[in-house]
């Protein structure tokens, strides 16, 4: 017999922002539970985007501060829609694509952000955040070129879309 569902946790906003999104942003960050060394982290990062914001004359709404705004508009682009996932059939196992829920597409993208902000070389985290999510802004980057691989991966798999569960 299978045991009960587990129960899903709420977030609690983070206390500059206000904001659950970037509460759980600075969750994926965290390295050996040191959570103030993550909050330093990304809150350095938007202060560089802030600075680097002022000639993006695109601003939505006047009460969000700029650099919330571009993180939210950032974690959008790269958020995926669909993706691939193995079904086994008979004798042989199929990538079948499926849409990805909204939590789970927020938590990949948030992932992504971080991945590739990690992998940059030769400067500050907090640097490598604030370009990673400018570029995710500006759709490019390597975080926008996973998403088109994930969804250029579900189009070309799209035969096998019958099988999905």
């Amino acid at each position: 017999m299978r045991r009960r569902k587990a129960t899903k946790r709420k977030t609690q906003p983070d206390l500059k922002y206000n904001s659950k999104l970037v509460s759980r942003f600075i969750n994926i960050i965290i390295i050996d539970g040191k959570k103030s060394v993550a909050e330093k982290i990304v809150y350095d990062s938007f202060q560089i985007i802030e600075k680097k914001a002022e000639d993006i004359s695109e601003q939505e709404g006047g009460k969000k501060p700029k650099d919330l705004f571009i993180f939210q508009k950032a974690v959008e682009n790269v958020r995926p829609l669909l993706e691939v996932r193995p079904r086994r059939i008979g004798g042989a196992t199929y990538q079948v694509p499926m849409e990805v829920k909204q939590e789970r597409g927020f938590t990949l993208a948030l992932r992504w952000i971080r991945d590739f902000a990690r992998k940059r070389k030769g400067k500050p985290m907090q640097e490598k955040l604030a370009q990673e999510i400018l570029d995710a802004y500006h759709r490019q980057g390597a975080a926008i070129k996973k998403r088109d691989n994930m969804h250029r991966m579900a189009e070309s798999n799209r035969a096998f879309a019958h099988f999905r569960w």
